[in-house]
């Protein structure tokens, strides 16, 4: 098969429109494909505690949604689209075909999944650590249990914990490295811990962490 009616077949069969403001997925849906943006603008975004953030626009040649491919979680993001926007939609094996067919489609992703991460090592780096901080703090404090013997445990994963918190998974295992570095909470029994939540909320007071 050439490579022109394997791309002719695939637009015919996953290709998906939406109008301007139309919503292509939900943050915490079940996912199982990714979507490449053919033409028109896509917005990315998730809930925090200070209500949504935007943390993408992508454009035509952009692909998003890929993580629920590989690893098979939910959405952790909205995809909204900000114009009239063509997608074309591909499940995982679709998308394992391509590639094998077509190796240059694997090394594309590679290199934008590379170019993501440095990103995000970058923006880490320009931080600071209350940027940081508190917002993990702040979702902490908002799953605290009541007190118990061990002290305050606080529930969930880092996905939920860096969704919340409206930060990147990177960014919230730094924080979280953080407050552990600290002996602001401490792991038990795979849960996050705080025996002191006072000392913990002062992480919120801006005086804080005073720059060097």
């Amino acid at each position: 098969m050439s490579h022109d009616n394997t791309e002719v077949s695939v637009r015919s069969t996953f290709e998906r429109n939406f109008e301007e403001g139309d919503t292509i997925f939900e943050e915490g849906d079940a996912g199982d494909v990714l979507f490449i943006i053919q033409s028109g603008e896509v917005e990315l975004s998730r809930r925090t505690l200070g209500g949504r953030h935007v943390v993408a626009n992508l454009a035509a040649g952009d692909f998003f949604g890929e993580m629920c491919v590989v690893l098979g979680e939910r959405r952790t993001a909205r995809a909204a689209a900000r114009t009239a926007t063509r997608l074309i939609e591909l499940d995982a094996e679709t998308l394992e075909a391509m590639c094998i067919e077509r190796p240059e489609i694997a090394i594309r992703i590679i290199s934008r999944l590379t170019a993501r991460l440095i990103d995000s090592e970058r923006r880490l780096a320009a931080l600071g650590v209350d940027d940081l901080l508190r917002p993990i703090v702040r979702a902490l404090l908002k799953k605290a249990e009541p007190p118990g013997e061990e002290g305050v445990r606080f529930p969930g994963q880092l996905k939920d914990l860096a969704r919340e918190a409206g930060l990147s998974m990177l960014e919230a295992h730094h924080a979280l490295h953080q407050l552990l570095d600290q002996k602001l909470v401490k792991l038990v029994d795979d849960c996050l811990v705080a025996k002191d939540v006072d000392s913990l909320a002062s992480c919120l007071d801006a005086d804080a962490h005073p720059a060097p």
